[in-house]
């Protein structure tokens, strides 16, 4: 299903911290990466 199962099974996890961007959202994987290395500051 060209990855679809696969994105389903990241997006269902219940893991603290875990985020699933497209591969052309750069930002928002820039962004997520930026909140997870600020909560490790705290």
């Amino acid at each position: 299903f060209g990855g679809l199962s696969a994105l389903l099974a990241m997006l269902n996890s219940c893991a603290s911290g875990v985020s699933v961007v497209n591969i052309d959202n750069g930002f928002g994987a820039g962004y997520q990466a930026s909140l997870i290395n600020h909560t490790g500051k705290k």
